[in-house]
């Protein structure tokens, strides 16, 4: 489902090179999760933007749903990261003057999708997070942890391919990550969504059925478990 053959980032500063991945070679099928970790700077951020399309490999090959995005035009790979990739970030990215539900519908009215069908959707989805009481209310108006549930709704109305979550519990404290962890974890065993997480927490990278932990942009240990983690609610 996902593949990555010798890849290798690095970034210019003016003169100075870079060098954030050392040839990585990594596979994740279909239905798994997954978990990056290290300590910051290690590359793992850097490993998940590439396998989102959001950012290009210096040298190697990246396929991602049957997709080599090395060799993808832009249009196209613009086309794959809006409609086969969800993205959740630590700093939940929801519009302030919109709605939870309107900012979880927004990447379908982007396809083109009629407005009240991408808001019907929306809600579907706010109800699988549990946010159906919460659809009118703005960002301002609820919780860290209800903003990520929001957030991960959003990311996953267009049913993506793969759902990256790049930090997704840095702003919040343990109790609501672990509902947020949860979430996850019901997401992949119920629904068969591959998840990729990034997190330096190793309280998250628990929940994953497989952790790769990073030094200086190789991978330094990986670590496969015998079965699916079970939430803790």
């Amino acid at each position: 489902m996902i593949e990555l053959t010798g890849v290798d980032k690095i970034y210019r500063r003016g003169p100075v090179a870079v060098q954030a991945l050392h040839g990585i070679d990594l596979t994740v099928a279909s239905g798994e999760f997954l978990a990056i970790t290290g300590k910051s700077g290690c590359g793992k951020s850097t490993l998940l933007h590439i396998i989102g399309g959001l950012e290009a490999a210096t040298s190697g090959r990246v396929v991602v749903d049957g997709r080599d995005l090395t060799s993808l035009p832009d249009p196209d790979l613009t086309r794959f990261r809006r409609d086969r990739v969800g993205v959740v970030f630590q700093s939940f990215n929801l519009l302030p003057l919109l709605t939870l539900e309107e900012n979880v519908a927004l990447p379908r009215v982007l396809q083109g999708t009629p407005y009240a069908q991408a808001r019907a959707e929306a809600h579907h989805w706010l109800v699988e997070v549990g946010l159906e009481e919460r659809r009118e209310h703005k960002p301002h108006q609820v919780s860290g942890g209800e903003m990520q549930r929001a957030a991960i709704a959003r990311a996953l109305i267009n049913r993506p391919a793969v759902l990256l979550a790049d930090e997704p519990t840095g702003n919040l404290d343990y109790a609501t990550s672990s509902q947020i962890m949860d979430l996850f974890t019901r997401l992949n065993r119920e629904w068969g969504q591959t998840v990729i997480l990034v997190s330096h927490a190793a309280e998250a990278a628990a929940y994953a059925q497989r952790v790769l932990r990073l030094r200086d942009g190789e991978i330094q240990e990986e670590i496969t478990k015998n079965r699916k983690p079970q939430p803790s609610s």
